[in-house]
């Protein structure tokens, strides 16, 4: 009898969705399964507080990279402090923060993180003055956003894995707007 609850036990242990080691992760991926996993657990503390960490983010983002703002017409007249409490900030902090959030949750399927993340690179066309090479001025403020969040569950190997993340994330955000860029230079060659 012991032996069949023991087995019994086991047998649903391993049909334990939590207790099951992570399913391989995908070539394409530059994520083993085991960080695509500290990925999604660390990113939970940043995402009870996404608001707050998109405005240091952003914030962060115009200190280094002035010129942005001219990109932001409804910001480039604030100051610091009106940047930290401005709604409209917040607004539009919270909503790269989501798309983010939808990149990152996406890792686990890159068909689906290619499709949405290039699409939202493609997107970009419509802002004004834009050019691709701004996405990599995202980097190294998200970095900061994060380690503020986290504080101390901010390690090193989970700024590395945070640095592998927003990486690829960036890198797909230009291809999508640089395929979107060929496609629309495509369709007005043929006009």
């Amino acid at each position: 009898m012991g032996c069949e609850l023991t087995k019994l036990a086991s047998s649903e242990l391993n049909n334990d969705p939590l207790n099951r080691p992570p399913p391989p992760s995908d070539p394409r991926s530059p994520l083993s399964a085991k960080q695509q996993y500290c990925m999604l657990a660390s990113w939970k503390g940043i995402f009870r507080q996404i608001e707050k960490t998109g405005i240091i983010l952003f914030i962060k983002l115009f200190e280094e990279n002035a010129e942005l703002l001219d990109l932001f017409e409804q910001f480039r007249e604030k100051t610091h402090l009106d940047l930290s409490t401005s709604a409209e900030l917040a607004e539009h902090a919270t909503k790269v923060m989501h798309t983010l959030d939808e990149g990152i949750k996406s890792t686990g399927n890159i068909d689906a993180f290619f499709a949405y993340v290039r699409h939202v690179g493609a997107t970009h066309h419509q802002v004004p003055g834009f050019k691709a090479e701004n996405f990599w001025k995202i980097e190294q403020p998200f970095l900061e956003a994060a380690k503020t969040t986290l504080g101390d569950r901010y390690t090193p190997n989970i700024e590395n894995i945070y640095k592998i993340t927003i990486r690829f994330i960036l890198e797909n955000l230009v291809i999508g707007y640089e395929e979107s860029t060929a496609k629309q230079n495509g369709n007005q060659s043929q006009s």
